[in-house]
Protein backbone atom coordinates (compact mmCIF):
# COMPACT_ATOMS: atom_id res chain seq x y z
CA UNK A 1 0.00 0.00 0.00
CA UNK A 2 1.48 3.40 -0.98
CA UNK A 3 1.38 6.32 1.23
CA UNK A 4 0.14 9.03 -0.87
CA UNK A 5 0.17 11.96 1.97
CA UNK A 6 2.74 13.94 4.09
CA UNK A 7 2.83 14.27 7.79
CA UNK A 8 5.27 16.11 10.05
CA UNK A 9 7.31 13.14 10.62
CA UNK A 10 8.21 13.31 6.89
CA UNK A 11 9.14 17.22 7.25
CA UNK A 12 11.25 16.54 10.21
CA UNK A 13 13.41 13.86 8.86
CA UNK A 14 13.90 16.05 5.73
CA UNK A 15 14.92 18.80 8.02
CA UNK A 16 17.31 16.53 9.82
CA UNK A 17 18.81 15.51 6.32
CA UNK A 18 19.25 18.70 5.50
CA UNK A 19 20.63 19.58 8.67
CA UNK A 20 23.12 16.98 8.23
CA UNK A 21 22.18 15.20 11.58
CA UNK A 22 20.31 12.67 13.61
CA UNK A 23 17.16 13.32 15.39
CA UNK A 24 16.39 13.27 18.81
CA UNK A 25 13.51 11.07 19.78
CA UNK A 26 12.46 11.87 23.50
CA UNK A 27 9.88 9.49 24.60
CA UNK A 28 7.45 9.75 27.92
CA UNK A 29 4.46 8.26 29.12
CA UNK A 30 1.33 10.21 29.15
CA UNK A 31 0.07 11.09 32.60
CA UNK A 32 2.93 10.16 34.46
CA UNK A 33 3.13 10.80 37.20
CA UNK A 34 0.21 13.01 36.78
CA UNK A 35 -1.74 14.91 34.07
CA UNK A 36 -0.54 18.12 34.85
CA UNK A 37 3.44 17.30 35.25
CA UNK A 38 3.18 15.18 32.44
CA UNK A 39 1.54 18.23 30.25
CA UNK A 40 4.25 20.63 31.35
CA UNK A 41 7.14 18.22 30.53
CA UNK A 42 5.37 17.35 26.50
CA UNK A 43 5.14 20.90 26.07
CA UNK A 44 8.57 21.64 27.16
CA UNK A 45 10.61 18.81 25.20
CA UNK A 46 11.03 20.74 22.04
CA UNK A 47 12.92 23.43 23.56
CA UNK A 48 14.56 21.04 25.10
CA UNK A 49 16.37 19.52 21.93
CA UNK A 50 13.63 16.82 21.27
CA UNK A 51 13.09 16.11 17.56
CA UNK A 52 10.39 14.28 17.79
CA UNK A 53 8.08 13.21 20.52
CA UNK A 54 7.09 9.68 21.56
CA UNK A 55 3.85 9.79 23.83
CA UNK A 56 3.50 6.42 25.82
CA UNK A 57 -0.35 5.27 25.79
CA UNK A 58 0.02 3.36 29.15
CA UNK A 59 -1.50 -0.03 29.55
CA UNK A 60 -1.84 -2.27 32.32
CA UNK A 61 0.52 -4.82 30.87
CA UNK A 62 2.92 -2.78 28.82
CA UNK A 63 4.73 -6.76 28.33
CA UNK A 64 7.76 -5.31 25.89
CA UNK A 65 8.57 -2.64 28.64
CA UNK A 66 11.20 -3.03 31.44
CA UNK A 67 10.32 -1.96 34.73
CA UNK A 68 10.67 1.78 34.32
CA UNK A 69 8.23 2.31 31.64
CA UNK A 70 5.58 -0.23 33.57
CA UNK A 71 5.69 1.61 36.69
CA UNK A 72 5.26 5.00 34.31
CA UNK A 73 2.08 3.14 32.90
CA UNK A 74 1.01 2.17 36.58
CA UNK A 75 1.41 6.00 38.27
CA UNK A 76 0.00 7.21 35.24
CA UNK A 77 -3.42 4.94 35.46
CA UNK A 78 -3.31 5.41 39.46
CA UNK A 79 -4.16 9.04 38.27
CA UNK A 80 -6.88 8.73 36.09
CA UNK A 81 -4.65 8.47 32.44
CA UNK A 82 -7.31 7.60 30.13
CA UNK A 83 -7.19 8.01 26.35
CA UNK A 84 -9.20 10.62 26.09
CA UNK A 85 -7.08 12.67 28.58
CA UNK A 86 -3.69 11.06 26.13
CA UNK A 87 -5.52 12.68 23.12
CA UNK A 88 -6.64 16.19 24.70
CA UNK A 89 -2.77 16.31 25.64
CA UNK A 90 -1.36 16.11 21.97
CA UNK A 91 -4.04 18.71 20.90
CA UNK A 92 -3.10 21.34 24.03
CA UNK A 93 0.50 20.56 22.66
CA UNK A 94 -0.93 21.36 19.16
CA UNK A 95 -1.88 24.91 20.36
CA UNK A 96 1.51 26.10 20.83
CA UNK A 97 3.48 23.69 18.46
CA UNK A 98 2.43 22.66 14.97
CA UNK A 99 5.54 21.20 13.54
CA UNK A 100 7.00 18.91 16.21
CA UNK A 101 5.79 15.17 15.30
CA UNK A 102 4.59 13.18 18.48
CA UNK A 103 4.32 9.55 17.44
CA UNK A 104 1.92 7.92 19.81
CA UNK A 105 3.58 4.42 21.65
CA UNK A 106 1.76 1.26 23.08
CA UNK A 107 -0.48 -1.61 22.94
CA UNK A 108 -3.54 -2.64 20.66
CA UNK A 109 -6.07 -3.11 23.60
CA UNK A 110 -6.54 0.32 24.48
CA UNK A 111 -7.20 1.05 20.77
CA UNK A 112 -9.33 -1.88 20.71
CA UNK A 113 -11.23 -1.07 23.36
CA UNK A 114 -11.73 3.20 22.57
CA UNK A 115 -12.95 1.84 18.95
CA UNK A 116 -10.16 2.00 16.07
CA UNK A 117 -11.92 4.16 13.85
CA UNK A 118 -13.02 6.38 16.68
CA UNK A 119 -9.80 6.59 18.01
CA UNK A 120 -8.10 7.38 14.69
CA UNK A 121 -10.50 9.89 13.77
CA UNK A 122 -10.03 11.74 17.34
CA UNK A 123 -6.11 11.19 16.95
CA UNK A 124 -6.09 12.79 13.18
CA UNK A 125 -7.88 15.57 14.85
CA UNK A 126 -5.71 15.97 18.13
CA UNK A 127 -2.51 16.54 15.65
CA UNK A 128 -1.29 12.77 16.20
CA UNK A 129 1.35 12.22 13.36
CA UNK A 130 2.73 8.11 13.82
CA UNK A 131 1.79 5.17 15.91
CA UNK A 132 4.11 2.81 17.12
CA UNK A 133 1.58 -0.43 18.62
CA UNK A 134 4.22 -3.07 19.95
CA UNK A 135 2.02 -6.05 20.09
CA UNK A 136 0.48 -5.57 16.45
CA UNK A 137 2.20 -7.69 13.39
CA UNK A 138 2.43 -7.52 9.75
CA UNK A 139 -0.01 -10.19 9.74
CA UNK A 140 -2.78 -7.94 11.52
CA UNK A 141 -1.66 -4.85 9.96
CA UNK A 142 -5.71 -4.67 8.83
CA UNK A 143 -6.54 -4.28 12.49
CA UNK A 144 -4.53 -0.64 12.87
CA UNK A 145 -2.12 -0.40 10.13
CA UNK A 146 -3.98 0.12 7.24
CA UNK A 147 -6.61 2.21 8.54
CA UNK A 148 -4.16 4.18 9.68
CA UNK A 149 -2.50 4.71 6.40
CA UNK A 150 -6.25 5.42 4.99
CA UNK A 151 -6.58 8.44 7.70
CA UNK A 152 -3.27 9.91 7.04
CA UNK A 153 -1.37 8.32 10.14
CA UNK A 154 2.09 6.95 9.90
CA UNK A 155 2.59 3.81 11.22
CA UNK A 156 5.91 2.72 12.47
CA UNK A 157 6.80 -0.58 12.82
CA UNK A 158 9.37 -2.19 14.87
CA UNK A 159 12.43 -4.51 13.64
CA UNK A 160 15.30 -6.20 15.98
CA UNK A 161 18.82 -7.78 15.52
CA UNK A 162 16.73 -11.19 15.37
CA UNK A 163 14.49 -9.71 12.04
CA UNK A 164 15.72 -11.83 9.10
CA UNK A 165 16.55 -10.91 5.67
CA UNK A 166 13.52 -12.75 4.59
CA UNK A 167 11.06 -11.54 7.58
CA UNK A 168 12.00 -7.68 6.56
CA UNK A 169 9.88 -6.92 3.40
CA UNK A 170 7.39 -8.24 5.16
CA UNK A 171 7.57 -6.10 8.18
CA UNK A 172 8.81 -2.96 6.10
CA UNK A 173 6.00 -3.45 3.51
CA UNK A 174 3.47 -0.94 4.64
CA UNK A 175 5.60 0.65 7.06
CA UNK A 176 5.84 4.37 6.79
CA UNK A 177 7.34 7.34 8.59
CA UNK A 178 10.30 5.68 9.88
CA UNK A 179 11.56 2.26 10.85
CA UNK A 180 12.04 1.67 14.51
CA UNK A 181 15.23 -0.58 15.31
CA UNK A 182 15.41 -1.85 18.47
CA UNK A 183 18.84 -2.48 18.93
CA UNK A 184 18.58 -5.23 21.48
CA UNK A 185 16.97 -8.50 22.21
CA UNK A 186 14.30 -7.67 25.32
CA UNK A 187 12.60 -5.16 27.46
CA UNK A 188 13.33 -1.65 27.51
CA UNK A 189 15.94 0.01 29.77
CA UNK A 190 17.82 -3.57 30.37
CA UNK A 191 20.94 -4.20 28.60
CA UNK A 192 23.32 -1.46 25.77
CA UNK A 193 23.36 -1.26 22.46
CA UNK A 194 26.83 -2.56 20.81
CA UNK A 195 27.42 0.35 17.99
CA UNK A 196 28.87 -2.01 15.75
CA UNK A 197 26.36 -4.47 15.80
CA UNK A 198 23.61 -1.77 15.32
CA UNK A 199 25.66 -0.58 12.37
CA UNK A 200 25.71 -3.95 10.63
CA UNK A 201 22.05 -4.32 10.96
CA UNK A 202 20.87 -0.73 9.38
CA UNK A 203 23.16 -1.33 6.66
CA UNK A 204 20.94 -4.65 6.06
CA UNK A 205 17.82 -2.80 6.64
CA UNK A 206 18.47 0.01 4.49
CA UNK A 207 18.95 -2.93 1.67
CA UNK A 208 15.16 -3.11 1.46
CA UNK A 209 13.42 0.59 2.59
CA UNK A 210 14.52 3.92 1.89
CA UNK A 211 12.55 4.74 5.25
CA UNK A 212 14.80 6.77 8.23
CA UNK A 213 15.63 4.08 10.72
CA UNK A 214 15.49 5.50 14.44
CA UNK A 215 17.35 3.43 16.88
CA UNK A 216 15.82 2.81 20.03
CA UNK A 217 16.56 0.61 23.09
CA UNK A 218 19.64 0.57 25.46
CA UNK A 219 20.39 4.13 24.91
CA UNK A 220 20.35 6.21 27.94
CA UNK A 221 23.29 8.67 27.99
CA UNK A 222 25.10 11.51 25.90
CA UNK A 223 27.31 9.40 24.67
CA UNK A 224 25.01 6.87 23.81
CA UNK A 225 23.39 8.84 22.14
CA UNK A 226 26.49 10.64 19.95
CA UNK A 227 28.11 7.11 19.72
CA UNK A 228 24.53 6.19 17.11
CA UNK A 229 23.88 9.34 15.59
CA UNK A 230 26.42 9.00 13.12
CA UNK A 231 24.99 5.71 11.73
CA UNK A 232 21.20 5.93 12.60
CA UNK A 233 18.47 8.45 10.91
CA UNK A 234 17.55 8.86 14.91
CA UNK A 235 18.40 8.11 18.12
CA UNK A 236 15.61 7.35 20.81
CA UNK A 237 16.08 7.17 24.46
CA UNK A 238 13.19 6.31 26.61
CA UNK A 239 13.77 4.67 30.20
CA UNK A 240 16.40 7.39 30.98
CA UNK A 241 13.78 9.88 30.94
CA UNK A 242 11.22 7.80 32.64
CA UNK A 243 13.55 6.78 35.36
CA UNK A 244 14.55 11.04 36.06
CA UNK A 245 10.64 11.38 36.11
CA UNK A 246 10.71 8.81 39.17
CA UNK A 247 13.74 10.29 40.59
CA UNK A 248 11.83 13.62 41.00
CA UNK A 249 8.91 11.78 42.82
CA UNK A 250 7.98 12.37 46.48
CA UNK A 251 7.30 9.78 48.33
CA UNK A 252 7.53 7.61 45.47
CA UNK A 253 4.53 8.79 43.56
CA UNK A 254 3.97 13.06 44.05
CA UNK A 255 5.63 15.57 41.32
CA UNK A 256 8.13 16.83 43.00
CA UNK A 257 9.57 20.94 42.67
CA UNK A 258 11.71 19.99 40.16
CA UNK A 259 10.74 16.78 38.44
CA UNK A 260 9.99 18.98 35.45
CA UNK A 261 13.22 20.87 34.97
CA UNK A 262 15.47 17.98 35.40
CA UNK A 263 13.86 15.84 32.90
CA UNK A 264 14.31 18.40 30.55
CA UNK A 265 17.94 19.07 31.19
CA UNK A 266 18.05 15.55 30.41
CA UNK A 267 16.68 16.12 27.62
CA UNK A 268 18.78 18.22 26.59
CA UNK A 269 22.18 16.95 27.40
CA UNK A 270 21.11 13.83 25.03
CA UNK A 271 20.04 15.73 22.53
CA UNK A 272 23.40 17.55 22.76
CA UNK A 273 24.59 14.04 21.42
CA UNK A 274 22.82 14.09 17.88
CA UNK A 275 24.70 17.49 17.73
CA UNK A 276 28.07 16.70 18.49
Amino acid sequence: MSVNFETRIDAKFRSLKEQKRAGFVAFITAGDPDLETSIKILKGLPDAGADIIELGMPFSDPMADGPAIQAASVRALANGQTMIKTLAMVADFRMLDNTTPIVLMGYYNPIYIYGVERFLTDAKKAGVDGLIIVDLPPEEESELCLPAINAGINFIYLTAPTTTDQRLPVVLKNASGFVYYVSITGITGTGKASVGDVEKSLARIRRHTDLPIAVGFGISTPDDVGDLAGHADAVVVGSALVKQVEAGLNNGSNAGPNVVKDVLSLVSQLAGGVKK
